[in-house]
């Protein structure tokens, strides 16, 4: 009876903790306070094995660039971080490797339990929707002593999405390294060195096609940061705030990490270094990423409707189509583009545009999945 109630008071902390920190009870589908604008990377593909140990001593790892520092979740406006945080990322055929470095003066951390709710210490986190449909994408959290918990999205919370906390990336190796002591209120640290190798087998549920990207290809990806406020007593750290601070590198626009549109774009590329190609040049994203945010717009103003009125809709008078394409005027050529079309009921709805030279449609759903249909 007491492993029984033990059972389902963990279960209730769990989902409390999960729930209150993605806004569980209270679902969003708020436009984000931002403009479109994710951050970029180029991931450089190497030959070289590299010992995951925090350390990044390896040639590969030196010669490419850190990304731009992290920024508040909500962007630019908001109190930006106290702290510098960075990522670079490699691979070959084997692994997505990952590296950060988290500038902190007081190294804490007492989780230690594989799948313990890392966020409720300081941590960092990594966020990968490989297909970028904002479905079926992975979480991985990370914590000072090298405790971390992964888990798979089926969708965003706001959608409806189940967190599956049973689903592990097998095989991933965590290095750690420590520059200053841990839990020791008493001397002033520089920070910790997060070095990460995530085997590509492990995210093929989720990958297009079922494999590892090729060179040339993107992924989305997004990394956070949570970060308490913490003072010494009685020769521990203790939090100061019921409240913690989200910082990312690629910010949300508002506090919630599970807004898969929002977040960067990884290339992959093959021999070259991040110095030598220019991404929006790669991807297109001038044409596909834009018309893709044009539709996730009317996501948006679908499911501000149905707040309203308990349905969608199918008149496009009512979601203010006409005054969101002639503010998108600058980015999307909508000359190239037809008439979108929308099938609504009660429950569900269904939004395309088809661009008229190849012939190929995007379409969107209540549910938030967006996709392309090829001709």
């Amino acid at each position: 009876m007491d492993k029984v109630k033990s059972t389902i008071s963990f279960i209730a902390v769990f989902v409390f903790s999960v729930s209150h920190f993605f806004g569980i009870a209270n679902a969003q589908h708020r436009s984000p306070s931002i403009e479109f604008n994710p951050q970029n990377y180029v991931s450089v593909k190497i030959t070289d094995s590299l010992k995951i140990d925090g350390r990044l001593e390896e040639h590969s790892w030196k010669k490419v660039n850190w990304t731009d520092s992290f920024l508040d979740i909500e962007g630019e406006t908001a109190e930006q971080p106290r702290y510098d945080t960075k990522v670079k990322m490699l691979w070959d055929d084997q692994y997505f490797y990952i590296a950060a470095n988290i500038e902190e003066p007081n190294l804490w951390a007492t989780l230690d339990e594989r799948d313990a709710i890392i966020f409720h210490e300081n941590n960092f986190e990594v966020f990968i929707d490989p297909d970028g449909d904002t479905h079926n994408y992975y979480e991985f959290e990370v914590n000072a002593l090298g405790t971390y918990w992964d888990l798979m999205l089926t969708k965003p919370y706001r959608d409806g999405g189940k967190a599956i906390d049973a689903w592990d990336i097998r095989d991933i190796k965590v290095g750690i390294d420590l520059k200053g002591t841990l839990n020791h209120p008493s001397d002033r640290d520089s920070g910790w060195t997060v070095e990460l190798a995530i085997p590509w087998k492990a995210l093929e549920e989720a990958a297009p096609e079922g494999r590892k990207p090729k060179s040339g290809e993107f992924w989305r990806v997004n990394f956070s940061r949570v970060e308490w406020k913490i003072a010494p007593q009685n020769g521990e750290y203790v939090k100061q705030s019921d409240t913690e601070d989200n910082w990312t590198w690629s910010p949300q626009g508002l506090i919630n990490m599970h807004y898969p549109e929002m977040w960067g774009y990884v290339l992959f590329a093959e021999g070259k270094d991040n110095s030598q190609l220019q991404i929006d040049d790669a991807l297109g994203l001038k044409i596909k990423e834009q018309i893709k945010w044009y539709l996730r717009q009317l996501y948006y103003q679908q499911q501000e409707y149905w707040d309203k009125n308990g349905s969608y809709t199918s008149d496009f008078s009512e979601l203010n189509q006409r005054e969101l394409q002639n503010d998108m005027s600058s980015q999307v050529d909508f000359e190239q583009w037809s008439e979108p079309e929308i099938h609504a009921t009660d429950h569900t709805f269904e939004i395309s545009i088809e661009r008229l030279k190849t012939k190929n449609k995007w379409y969107i759903r209540e549910n938030g999945r967006v996709w392309q249909e090829e001709n």
